[in-house]
């Protein structure tokens, strides 16, 4: 079976800023939008941003690996290069980390690249990548 793309759709309290973090500071591409939602090609996925004022961040988070993750939260796996350019973008557009660019679990099944950021209406992201993808639901 092939993998086929997924859709998410997520609150966002401004879809200028919306705009400008997902298409700018994200790099991806616009599709179709109005004046209370905008489509996103994020990596060969279709997510939605859709205005829903008032909205803010959740503040839960769980402990993996020594850090404090944001739940819920969603993302992708890149290669390692893209991860790496992506976190080096995010850097350089000032984007606070919740969880820095780290590996994670090092030397164990599983080893990852990852970090963990919100965008401007607090949706938290993860990003993460592996040297090896067969190490993506290793167990041993």
């Amino acid at each position: 079976m092939s993998l086929r793309p997924f859709h998410l759709a997520f609150p966002v309290h401004d879809l200028a800023e919306a705009r400008a973090f997902w298409g700018g500071v994200m790099g991806c591409p616009e599709g179709r939008s109005s004046d209370q939602w905008i489509d996103f090609d994020f990596y060969g996925h279709q997510i939605v941003t859709h205005l829903v004022p008032g909205t803010r961040e959740a503040n839960a988070t769980n402990p993996v690996d020594g850090h404090n993750v944001p739940v819920p939260h969603f993302g992708i796996v890149l290669t390692l290069e893209d991860w790496q350019e992506l976190a080096h973008r995010l850097k350089a557009a000032g984007t606070q980390f919740a969880v820095e660019p780290h590996i994670r679990f090092k030397g164990q099944p599983g080893e990852q690249a990852t970090m963990f950021f919100r965008d401007p209406s607090g949706n938290a992201i993860e990003m993460k990548a592996f040297a090896d993808l067969k190490q993506l639901f290793a167990t041993q």
